[in-house]
């Protein structure tokens, strides 16, 4: 017992510790973030002071909204396109899957039918090997 309780120690201390540095790790990576969009303000307004002096103050807010609103539209296009590869890659990995099992459950049936007969043993496992392969094949064609 005494055994046990020292190994909790040592775990209460370990977890402890893990803690301490996530935490750590968290309040730096945040003041981090702060400071940078803060320095991401300031660049913005000074371009927007840049842009107001050489075109008037209006034309430059009208320019820096406009080209935010499609910076959003490019960012939302692109996460629009990575959720349909996404899903796209996740449907041929299901029927991937179910082919492969719907031809493992149909190799299984057909071969107590197979074992009985010598012949269509000796002809029928190579002609139900070979077809397999090339209904497998048949699918990454795509590639």
């Amino acid at each position: 017992m005494p055994l046990l309780s020292a190994l909790g120690t040592l775990m209460g201390v370990e977890v402890e510790a893990v803690t301490g540095r996530i935490k750590a790790g968290l309040l730096i990576n945040g003041a981090i973030a702060f400071l940078a969009l803060l320095g991401l303000g300031f660049l913005i307004a000074a371009g927007y002071i840049a842009l107001s002096t050489a075109i008037g103050g209006l034309y430059a807010a009208l320019v820096l909204g406009g080209a935010f609103l499609v910076l959003a539209l490019a960012v939302y296009l692109g996460a629009l396109i990575g959720a349909g590869r996404r899903k796209q890659e996740a449907m041929e990995r299901r029927r991937s899957g179910e082919t492969g099992a719907f031809l493992t459950t149909a190799a299984l049936t057909a071969l107590p039918v197979l074992a009985k007969s010598p012949m269509l043993l000796r002809l029928g496992l190579p002609a139900a090997a070979i077809a397999t392969y090339l209904v497998l094949r048949g699918g990454d064609d795509d590639a």
